[in-house]
């Protein structure tokens, strides 16, 4: 069916090496995609890759920051060069730090404002570069589709991490302006839009969400508590949403905040 096809479509995902970043690749070299991880550590892209050729031989890998523009340039005339073009970019690149969270036992005013700034380079910066650098690939094509990756914490207040929700909810504001720009000057096959997920098991919240045993904290439970569906996301379940968006069946969709979240953002808490 040519509505869903994304067979040949060239994707480059950012944060292609972690673990959101590299189930997406996985899944859309099933679906015949051309894929491209960035990240951050050689090691870990090689191991990806390696894993990856397992699924499909359409996979490249590049090693650099998403905030130095040299390194975005020359992954964008590599990709070029081998394949013509770019058609989807996933600004998966992201994260936080303990400095811009604020502790059990701290306040807003132990807030380090060092780690704050680089929390929203990552998040902020690190989705808008490669947004300029590969959307204006697509815009001299005349079609692309960007998706941005937000959070529940851009539009609920999630205690304690004040530099990831400020720099979320900087994206959701990005991902309708850049929607607007492109569409109005670039014409209506340029579409971008974010998928906001919920709460999904990581390296980085593990410690965060889950005891030793695998028992929840008391921050998972509320979390569960709060989530309509009683249990957190699987990686697998971005999927489809990244799989609507990236195909021709969302070619009038641009500007919009999708949520995948279990119900969280719906449910009141009574």
């Amino acid at each position: 069916m040519t509505l869903f096809n994304l067979k040949n479509k060239v994707v480059i995902i950012t944060g292609g090496s972690g673990a959101l970043g590299s189930n997406m690749a996985k899944y859309l070299l099933t679906q015949g995609a051309k894929v491209v991880i960035l990240g951050q550590t050689p090691q870990k892209v090689e191991q990806k890759i390696e894993k990856l050729k397992e699924v499909g031989d359409d996979i490249l890998g590049f090693t650099g920051s998403v905030l130095e523009k040299a390194f975005l340039q020359s992954v964008k005339t590599d990709v070029i060069n081998r394949w013509g073009s770019i058609d989807v970019l996933i600004n998966a690149a992201g994260g936080n730090m303990p400095g811009a969270t604020i502790g059990e036992n701290q306040t807003i005013f132990d807030l380090k404002m060092e780690d704050f700034r680089k929390v929203s380079a990552l998040n902020l910066d690190g989705t808008v570069l490669p947004s300029i650098i590969f959307g204006e690939v697509m815009a001299n094509q005349g079609t692309g589709s960007i998706i941005n990756v937000s959070s529940m914490a851009a539009q609920n207040i999630i205690t304690r991490i004040a530099g990831y929700s400020a720099s979320k909810a900087a994206i959701d504001n990005f991902t309708k302006w850049m929607s607007v720009e492109l569409a109005l000057k670039f014409g209506e096959g340029l579409r971008v839009n974010a998928i906001a997920p919920g709460f999904f098991i990581g390296s980085q919240n593990r410690r965060l969400l889950t005891n030793e045993d695998g028992s929840y904290t008391d921050r998972g439970n509320t979390i569960i508590k709060n989530t309509p569906m009683n249990r957190f996301g699987e990686p697998e379940e971005l999927n489809g949403a990244i799989h609507y968006l990236a195909s021709e069946a969302s070619k009038f969709v641009t500007g919009t905040i999708l949520a995948i979240d279990g119900g969280f953002s719906a449910f009141s808490g009574v």
